[in-house]
Order: structure tokens, then C-alpha cells, then sequence
């Protein structure tokens, strides 16, 4: 949680709120693009008990989302309460096994999902100019 807290962060216009009970979510110019789930009766565990660690990140389309979900290697999930949404969910105890650079991406993804175009093409251009080789 404190890499994504710190990746979220680093995106331009973003805010972090956090519910009463320290739920983070975080919005580019008020615009919701990953948060923690409250318990839900549509997440369960093993046992059946609502699980209170789940992640929600908004992805590009729901083409975007099924390739996610298809990769059955992957720590992504659904539920009933998102179909026909652009979002895929993820457990926080599932963090480690993606990894800090596949969970920059999830984030950088979501933040373009809902960054204003002007903001996002200019994230965009400058990320290009930082990896682009020289020459």
C-alpha cells in the first residue's frame, strides 16, 4: 500500500482522500481512478466473509479489463457489481505478487482513464522523452 500510495501520489492533479476509516482513494481532478473497496457482499472469500482488502482501478475499456481477466496467472478479479464497468479489482495482500513496475502501470493506466486529455497527453509526451533513448 505504500508504493501505491507513492505512485498514485506522483500523478499529476491527483488528490488522496481517505474514509473514516482510512480507505484511500484517489482522484485526478476529482475524478476517481483507484480506491479501497469497503467490505461489499459481492467480494467474498473462501469461507464466505466480505473481504476487506480489495483494490479497484479503472482501466481504459472493458476490451482493456477482459484481456486482464483472461490471463488466469493474474491476481485480477471481478465481481457482478462491475459488470459493464472499465475497472478490475485486486487484493492488497496480492500486491507483492505484481510487482511495483506492473503496479505503476495499473496506476498510470487508471490516472489516464480520467486525467484531462491536455494533462494526460503532455504526462504521455514527457514519459516518452524519459524512456526514448537518445539519439
Amino acid at each position: 500500500m505504500k508504493d501505491l500510495d507513492q505512485l498514485a501520489l506522483s500523478m499529476p492533479l491527483t488528490t488522496r482522500t481517505a474514509t473514516a476509516d482510512g480507505r484511500p482513494s484517489y482522484l485526478v481532478s476529482g475524478k476517481l481512478y483507484c480506491c479501497q473497496r469497503t467490505r461489499r457482499r459481492d467480494a467474498l472469500d473462501d469461507a464466505g466473509e466480505m473481504l476487506d482488502d480489495v483494490l479497484m482501478f479503472r482501466v481504459a475499456d472493458l476490451d482493456t479489463k477482459e484481456a486482464l481477466l483472461a490471463d488466469r496467472s493474474s491476481s485480477f478479479f471481478t465481481t457482478p457489481h462491475f459488470n459493464g464497468y472499465p475497472a478490475i479489482l485486486v487484493r492488497i495482500a496480492h500486491l507483492r505478487s505484481i510487482g511495483r513496475d506492473e503496479l505503476f502501470e495499473l496506476v498510470a493506466d487508471a490516472w489516464l482513464t480520467r486525467a484531462p486529455k491536455r494533462q494526460a497527453a503532455t504526462w504521455l509526451a514527457n514519459l516518452d522523452a524519459r524512456v526514448r533513448p537518445p539519439g
